[in-house]
């Protein structure tokens, strides 16, 4: 390998030998471990750390199977050496109001976090690692001209981080609570939670055992709790003895100790980039994931394994540390989802302390989705067909398999007069193929805004695929109101005719799906191009004028200007709105859905980003929601008391001073209060310069806190791709039904793939009789 680099290791011709000199800054489990594999591979390794070899902070280490099976495969010494110091156990305990639930097969090892540190300082003094203790290191700029490779192993508070801050880009975010690590002198037989309710709040522990005679103990609470309860003023020592009193149970009577152990905040550390020149970040200087979820040490052993691999296995220093992040930043970002979900789950444990014990125990157990519906299935059927029980699923017959229960998914939800035969929703997804307007011209355009034949084969093909609940597109309320020349509409009496059409077919051909439409007005984010010719562009020519609840354009110096409505637009909108729901009531539809989310125009009202109006409409947020709530009533004036009506949501805005997470509650809440009978809870899509934190259900948070904390039935949607996810969710209590989109574009019959993959032939999954000889997967092979 060649360094790459200037450091003392280059010969004049700028390679070097197979040996490099090697610089760790810390001398924690992550730095240790790099430098004991390095030294392996027979680099000339120095290691500083600032404090003694005995000091560390914390008490027990858990380390995954995965983890182990990497340090097995790269070094049997350390390995067979921290084999003999586990703990090992398989049971979650969760203590919910004085019950307790027991989850099995989940499997962890743990140890001490000081006898893993001794067990490498041994196993790097036996490779010749160089060990500086109570040393501080040289600074990151002498380090890397002095050496090959400088690995920054230097914690949270990296100052290697701090110092190259304007390459590596670090983003720091505190969370919301503050914790504290602690020790109990006896084994707890399990990881355990448990949530105590104080009269200041909320208090959770969170305890494992990391050997025969000692446990790990974190407490946690909200900010304002920990306030409240006045341990912002405590010392160690009085910490400890009020946290032992508040667990006392936990703890049968017994003291908690502390070791240099402080209050707080945990703070989730992202970098835009892990290396300059010949340094490199790995461990928590790199990234941090929140305790709930695994410990740091997990991630920072993970870290080294994969750099010492890249360093072996690449030519030069630059090669190797780019090949080091590109293999560990995916599972880094995966790791930091689930943790960030978790550490949320925590943050809003408060809202979820009414569930049911055994529910409350599943949506703990599956707060970060990484542990789902179905794997805990095979880890603990007895503790989740309970849970099933609880939550209503008709069970399997005396005799039968397990697993010949019927699935969360596939268990009735009456909204109103209207009883849906699962909880599969296909998602209102716009298609722009109205009549006039799926050419690229918009001069050609007639955008009379009818639906036709597609519509009727692409709505017809997803009731026909199982779904309980299929949902049209928006539709517009006014041609002025479109989004695109071709959105569909119900403002003329042949729309309605033509929805009519649509509607007839699905109930006749699948008799017992529900046809929902959606209404809506674009605001300012109208008058542009269908999607796949430019998103949110506006047209060339043919443009109408747009209306908003104040005159800012979407993109500023793209969009139209829209005009900030006044009182006769007002009052023109709450007519074309409850026009548009007689039309439907008219055409057959079963459910209304008022769309006031992703900034189209009652979105526009709700949002302090985009609406900047003095008058009664604007301000504070009972001002923002009079509009929205006025299209409402309008709406459900004039919709049939028996068929329900839904509103969907941007929970947030994904911007700076958008709509609040105790806002969104609030409108939520207020909606409800005027007769909504759900919430299709998503996020964004109100400003242009929104940054959303994209991943795998990663709106359904948003969901979740509405749901549980004003108890009105919701619709999550955002990235739920499984059916796992979707039982998941359910039995979890964070949603009541889910919509899902792209895959029911990638496949019409995904609800009844679904049924059949769980082995489900139930009522709430019928196949169209003409489909039934395709009601098993064909075979792919011999088998």
């Amino acid at each position: 390998m060649s360094t790459g680099s200037t450091g003392t290791g280059a010969t004049s011709s700028g390679r070097t030998p197979a040996a490099l000199r090697v610089a760790v800054v810390g001398g924690g489990p992550g730095g240790l471990y790099a430098a004991a594999l390095l030294a392996r591979q027979g680099h000339a390794v120095d290691v500083w750390e600032k404090n003694a070899p005995d000091d560390t902070f914390g008490f027990g280490v858990v380390l995954s199977d995965e983890t182990l099976g990497g340090i097995e495969a790269a070094d049997a010494v350390v390995y067979a050496a921290l084999s003999a110091e586990f703990v090992r156990w398989d049971d979650i305990d969760i203590v919910h109001r004085g019950r307790l639930l027991t989850s099995g097969g989940h499997g962890f090892a743990a140890l001490g976090r000081r006898r893993l540190l001794e067990i490498l300082h041994e196993r790097c003094a036996g490779l010749g690692v160089r060990l500086r203790f109570r040393t501080r290191a040289p600074g990151p700029e002498a380090l890397a001209a002095s050496y090959d490779l400088v690995v920054a192993a230097d914690g949270v508070h990296s100052p290697t981080r701090e110092a190259g801050a304007a390459h590596y880009g670090p983003t720091l975010t505190g969370g919301r609570c503050r914790y504290i690590w602690l020790a109990a002198d006896f084994p707890f037989e399990s990881f355990r939670f448990e949530i105590a309710e104080t009269e200041h709040g909320v208090v959770q522990l969170h305890a494992y055992p990391y050997s025969a005679d000692s446990s790990t103990v974190i407490v946690e609470m909200r900010e304002e709790v920990w306030h409240r309860a006045g341990f912002d003023l405590c010392d160690e020592a009085e910490s400890a003895a009020r946290c032992a009193k508040i667990f006392g149970e936990a703890l049968r009577g017994r003291p908690l100790r502390g070791n240099g152990s402080a209050w707080t905040q945990f703070r989730t550390v992202v970098n835009a980039h892990w290396s300059h020149g010949n340094t490199v970040l790995i461990g928590d200087a790199a990234h941090t994931a929140h305790f709930s979820i695994g410990s740091g040490t997990k991630l920072a052993v993970e870290d080294a394994l994969a750099l010492a691999r890249a360093v072996e296995t690449e030519p030069d220093v630059p090669a190797a540390l780019a090949a080091y992040e590109a293999a560990r930043r995916p599972a880094v970002a995966s790791t930091q989802r689930a943790a960030a979900a978790s550490m949320r789950w925590f943050e809003e444990l408060a809202g979820y302390v009414d569930q049911p014990a055994r529910q409350f125990a599943f949506n703990l157990l599956t707060r970060s989705l990484r542990v789902t519906h179905g794997n805990l299935r095979l880890r603990d059927p007895r503790f989740t067909g309970a849970v099933e029980r609880d939550f209503g699923c008709p069970q399997a017959p005396d005799g039968a398999p397990e697993d010949a229960g019927t699935p969360p998914m596939f268990t009735p939800f009456t909204l109103r007069g209207l009883t849906l035969r699962n909880r599969v929703v296909v998602s209102p997804m716009d298609m722009y193929s109205a009549s006039g307007g799926a050419s690229a011209s918009a001069a050609e355009a007639s955008g009379d805004g009818v639906p036709g034949d597609f519509h009727l084969v692409h709505l017809g093909a997803r009731a026909l695929g199982g779904a309980a609940l299929v949902m049209t597109e928006m539709v517009c309320v006014s041609a002025e109101g479109r989004i695109t020349p071709g959105c569909t509409g119900l403002y003329t009496a042949g729309q309605a005719a033509a929805w009519a059409r649509i509607a007839d077919f699905v109930h006749t051909s699948a008799p017992g799906t529900a046809l929902g439409v959606q209404l809506g007005h674009s605001g300012r984010k109208g008058s542009t191009r269908v999607m796949w010719e430019g998103m949110d562009a506006p047209l060339p020519e043919g443009n109408w004028p747009l209306m908003a609840a104040s005159a800012l354009p979407y993109r500023p110096g793209v969009s139209a200007v829209p005009r900030a409505m006044g009182a006769a637009d007002l009052a023109a909108v709450r007519s074309d709105f409850a026009a548009a729901a007689v039309r439907a009531a008219t055409s057959g539809f079963d459910l209304l859905e008022l769309h006031c989310a992703h900034g189209y125009l009652l979105s526009g009202f709700l949002s302090p980003l985009t609406n900047h109006r003095t008058d009664a409409y604007g301000g504070p947020l009972e001002n923002r929601l009079r509009f929205p709530l006025e299209v409402f009533d309008a709406v459900r004036a004039v919709w049939p008391a028996d068929r329900p009506m839904t509103v969907r949501l941007s929970a947030t805005d994904w911007a700076p001073g958008g709509t609040s997470p105790e806002e969104a509650v609030a409108i939520a809440g207020a909606f409800a209060a005027h007769g909504a009978d759900a919430i299709d809870v998503s996020t964004g899509q109100v400003v242009a310069e929104e940054t959303p934190e994209y991943g795998r259900a990663y709106q359904t948070p948003y969901a979740d806190r509405i749901r549980n904390a004003l108890n009105v039935p919701v619709i999550a949607v955002g990235a739920i791709s499984s059916w796992d996810d979707v039982n998941s969710l359910l039995l979890a209590g964070r949603a009541d039904l889910c919509a899902l989109g792209r895959p029911h574009l990638y496949d019409p019959h995904w609800t009844l793939h679904a049924a059949a993959d769980q082995s489900y032939a139930g009522p709430a999954a019928p196949w169209p009789v003409p489909y039934l000889a395709g009601s098993r997967k064909p075979p792919t092979g011999r088998g």
